[in-house]
């Protein structure tokens, strides 16, 4: 690797943050560009995805890719990872099947044994023993004859709070507790931040806009290979990262580059509810993405907040909010009430008559959840999803030009993955040092990380308790 090397990052998004602090961790000079005033202000995260137990759609393999991301993610940001559990079960009149959902459960069991047998410090979701357990009929009816915990502890305990509240008669046995932990966007953004302000390798650059890029690497004359400028500067880079996210098409149109990907606008919504039977799991009811039965998933937060996602139109999905981009439309074009909603926000009236269909998606499951109200704005934002297959889930990156990466993730866990194949591009041979640890995060005091969380959910409009933990 070229000594006094600098490289550009370009969106502050989670992927970007990563990869500057891995390597300001590893003392590799860079500069992190991001649009916005803040950091990771871009689509939110709510679940560490150990295992893509979210998705029965999708390969095994891809399920083990994100168990093994999601272990290095939640050993990077420990801070921001809430250790409850997920309730999973599947609707009576749903196609999908319990036996295969388990049968993939114990192949991921095997996975992760095998990832702690590698590093005993991967057993961070839990004991091995522990990592999922079913529950059949005579197990539900043993459970609903014991007491409620407020605070529960073990897996019983969070079945047993699940059970009072969920209507279990319209649902498969068994019924499955995973540990696929909540993940917290606000502290892992404040944590980054305050991380990356501190650093000396790293320049951050908030509150800057990208007007240009351009390869100078052919000129002989100069030793640098990018000229990047913003309303205020320009910068000469010697590795640039693509890190813009959904837009990072817009970017590569000064390349000249194009390539086969989706882009999907969602959101979720945010209720408030007291549930009368104490803290509850996660709960995800699956069902068929894009139909009125799509996946439900009720996401608890701290002070009884909850993030409602219904794969639905009327809910998580919009119309016309997947596009497809290719070398002959790489124009991003949504319409314009999603354009409005993405550069200008959402209006009262779309809050309220949103928010109140999500509530409306859990009702049919847990009944109680018709006294929920609007507990703030939405989480919203668009995704990219590289190549022609929409329903992928594991991140890439890619190395179009030499000097260049173009990173792509669709889940946040993807992100230290990604991170670690652009510093062996850069020549960093040495894995040893490309570690799920980072001193920079580590100094962070967690007085400060509580405090910064805090006033970024005040300052986009959330409750404060979003900012806190659940599980502490």
């Amino acid at each position: 690797m070229k000594k006094g090397l600098t490289v550009g990052i370009i969106g502050g998004g989670v992927s970007g943050a990563v990869t500057a602090l891995q390597m300001s961790n590893l003392g590799i000079q860079n500069l992190l560009f991001e649009k916005k005033e803040n950091l990771v202000s871009g689509p939110p995260f709510c679940h560490l995805h150990a295992g893509g137990n979210l998705y029965p759609e999708i390969p095994l393999e891809e399920c083990k890719t994100l168990l093994k991301q999601s272990i290095e993610m939640a050993r990077l940001f420990p801070n921001s990872i809430d250790k409850r559990p997920t309730f999973i079960a599947i609707p009576t009149n749903e196609k999908y099947s319990v036996e295969f959902i388990v049968n993939r459960l114990k192949k991921l069991k095997k996975y992760y044994e095998q990832l702690i047998c590698e590093d005993p410090q991967n057993e961070i979701i839990g004991p091995i023993d522990e990592y999922f357990k079913v529950y059949n009929e005579d197990d539900i009816t043993e459970l609903a004859n014991t007491k409620t915990k407020a605070k529960p502890l073990t897996s019983d305990d969070w079945m047993r709070n699940a059970i009072e509240i969920v209507d279990t008669s319209n649902l498969k046995t068994p019924i499955i507790l995973v540990q696929e932990y909540g993940w917290n966007f606000f502290r892992l953004a404040a944590q980054a931040h305050i991380a990356l302000k501190e650093s000396k390798y790293c320049s951050l650059k908030t509150d800057t806009t990208i007007k240009s890029i351009e390869d100078v690497s052919r000129d002989e004359n100069i030793n640098y290979n990018w000229l990047v400028r913003t309303e205020k500067e320009t910068f000469k880079i010697d590795y640039l990262v693509n890190s813009a996210g959904y837009k990072n098409s817009e970017l590569e149109k000064y390349l000249n580059l194009r390539e086969d990907k989706h882009v999907e606008f969602k959101a979720s919504y945010i209720s408030k509810w007291k549930s009368p039977h104490g803290l509850i799991p996660e709960i995800i009811i699956h069902g068929e993405r894009g139909t009125p039965h799509g996946m439900l998933q009720l996401t608890p937060y701290n002070e009884n907040y909850y993030q409602i996602h219904g794969m639905t139109k009327d809910v998580t999905l919009f119309d016309g909010g997947l596009l497809k981009l290719d070398h002959k439309n790489a124009k991003i074009n949504f319409n314009s009430k999603i354009q409005r909603r993405l550069e200008l926000g959402w209006d009262k009236l779309d809050i309220d008559t949103r928010t109140k269909r999500a509530i409306n998606s859990v009702t049919q499951f847990i009944p109680s959840f018709k006294n929920a109200t609007v507990g703030g704005p939405p989480l919203f934002g668009a995704q990219q999803i590289p190549g022609k297959n929409p329903d992928l889930r594991v991140g890439e990156v890619s190395f179009p030009y030499k000097n260049y990466a173009r990173s792509e993730i669709v889940k946040a866990s993807s992100a230290l993955t990604v991170t670690n194949q652009i510093i062996r591009n850069l020549g960093w041979q040495n894995e040893q040092t490309i570690s799920t640890s980072n001193k920079l995060l580590a100094s962070v005091k967690e007085k400060d990380l509580n405090s910064k969380a805090i006033d970024l959910a005040v300052n986009r409009g959330f409750p404060e308790a979003m900012a806190k933990l659940l599980v502490n």
